[in-house]
Parts: C-alpha cells; structure tokens; sequence
C-alpha cells in the first residue's frame, strides 16, 4: 500500500519529465531548422548576387551557337553594359533571388536534416564518406524539385530583351498562356540528373576537407579564409562533373525563346554534340564556370557556415 502511494507521485514526476525533456528537444529541433534555413537563404543570396553578370554571361553563351572563349565573354560583358547599362549586367537576379532564397534555404536545411537521419540510423556521430555524399545529394534533389519553376524564369529572363519580358511575374504568364503550365518544368530531369553529382560532390568535399582539416591542424573550426578554399574546391569538382547536363538543361528551358526546337535530352545532347562538337558544345563556357562556381560557392558555404555558428552564439 505505502509503496503504492510513493510510485504514484514519482511515475508522474517521471512522466512530467519525460515530457519536458520532449517539449525541450522539440523546440531545439525547431531552432536548429530555421537557423539553417535562414543561414542558408542569406548564403545563397550573397553567392548568387557576387556573380550575376558572369552567370548571365554564361547562360547567353550555353544557349547560343556561338563559340565561347575569355575575349568573347568580355565582349558579351562589355557591349551589355554599353547598350543597356551596368545595372543590365545584374538583369535576371530578380528573378535569380526568388528562386536562389528558398532553393539554399531549402538545400541547407535538407542536408543538415539529411546528416541527422543518416548519423541516426548508422550510428555514426560523423558521417563517412558514402552517406555524406548520400546527403549532398537528396539535399540537392530536394531543393531542386521545389523551386524548379522559378530556376526556368530566371533562364528566360537572362537570355532576353527587356522588351519580352517585364518581370518575373509576366515571365509566369506568357509561359502559361503561350505554351502551357507543363513548360515550366520543362528540362526538369536534366536539372535532377544534374544535381546528384553536383550537391553530392560539393557538400562531401567541402564536408570532407573540413573534417580533414580538423584532423591534421587539431583546430575544431577553420578560419574563414580555409573555409572559401575549401568551398571553392567543392564549388570547382561538383561543377565539372554536372556541367554537361546543366548546358542541356538551359537549352530545354529556352527553346521557346531562342528557336531551338523543344525535344528530349537524348534529342538535345545529339544536337548540341552534332552542330558544335562533344567537347565544345556540352563545356561551352567551363572555363567561365570555373571562375565563378569557385567564387559563388566558396561564399556560400562560408556564410552559411559563419552565420551557424553566429546564431548558435546568440541562442546560447
């Protein structure tokens, strides 16, 4: 009897408790997931903005059947700014925000929940090399899958005049009423296909040289400046290993605007590789990527990086 009435009283503590330390992990949970989903959409809009003329430059190129080389580029730059004005050379990055914002917050968020899942169910508190690509890549997936549209929008707003198309909004209904909501997720598949082995690689080698990094140097976080080598590294092997299909995927999402038939990738790859060559066509404008994939992903990860650990100071 006396034992029942003292178990009473500690299995409600107990119960209390247990509920406490759930409401407490809850809200911790859901602290961590905005914080990723803020540090990641400022990350994303820094990196984006830093080479938005350079970006416009190559998707000019990608979706044209001229040859590319350093001198055109600076030409394409040059007579931009001539005829339409420096602000001309940021045109799209409207378009380029809205979609960038939420694809990083997204992208971020997914990989840090991904890294959380997969450390769970393998046991692992850091992940090895395969679940950490793994992770890059459903990251990748899932950010591309939920703001596709507005990656096709930016396309179309780079690679016309200002008379087409006034702002992204009208972007929205010309697509609509001209050529069907289907178009805008038209080149969808090579976006996918593209982005496995691009997020994949980035977030396992920048992952991966940060894990290395801790290892050798015996320093728990890199400074600043190791944190943009090793993103721009990330930034340089995930580009090169995608960028075929992302030059497919800009002339599948153009071909309404740029008189390029709308067919399949298989059907797109023969052209491109059939009029200007494997190499010169499917890595038109690399040389270009190279200079700014770096750049905008070194950023990216940085600021994503620093912003965590702000936040994290300030929580605490």
């Amino acid at each position: 009897m006396g034992n029942g009435v003292k178990e009473g009283p500690v299995r409600l503590r107990e119960d209390a408790e247990a509920v406490l330390s759930s409401s407490v992990s809850s809200k911790r949970d859901h602290r961590q997931v905005l914080s990723s989903l803020l540090s990641g959409a400022l990350a994303g809009a820094l990196a984006k903005t830093a080479v938005a003329p350079l970006d416009r430059t190559k998707i000019i190129f990608q979706v044209s059947s001229k040859r590319f080389s350093a001198k055109e580029a600076f030409r394409v730059l040059y007579y931009t700014y001539l005829n339409e004005g420096f602000l001309s050379l940021w045109r799209g990055n409207s378009a380029t925000m809205v979609r960038v914002v939420p694809y990083a917050a997204i992208q971020f968020s997914a990989h840090e929940e991904y890294k959380r899942i997969l450390g769970r169910y393998y046991g692992f508190r850091a992940l090895p090399p395969w679940p950490r690509l793994f992770a890059g890549a459903l990251a990748g997936t899932t950010a591309a899958s939920l703001t596709y549209p507005l990656d096709l929008v930016r396309a179309r707003m780079a690679v016309t005049p200002k008379e087409m198309y006034s702002n992204i909004f009208h972007v929205f209904i010309r697509i609509s009423r001209e050529e069907g909501l289907k178009t805008l997720y038209h080149g969808f598949t090579p976006t996918v296909l593209g982005v496995i082995p691009y997020a994949g690689l980035s977030f396992f080698t920048y992952e991966t040289l940060k894990s290395l990094h801790r290892e050798y140097s015996g320093r728990r976080q890199p400074y600043p400046f190791e944190r943009m080598i090793f993103g721009a590294c990330a930034g340089l092997i995930g580009q090169s290993a995608s960028y075929p299909l992302d030059v497919v995927r800009r002339r599948m999402q153009t071909a309404g605007v740029t008189g390029y038939p709308r067919t399949s990738i298989a059907c797109t790859l023969r052209t491109i590789v059939r009029e200007e060559g494997a190499v010169r066509g499917l890595y038109k404008g690399l040389s270009m990527n190279w200079v700014k994939g770096p750049i905008a992903v070194g950023i990216s990860f940085t600021t994503f990086d620093l912003m965590q650990i702000l936040l994290r100071h300030l929580q605490s």
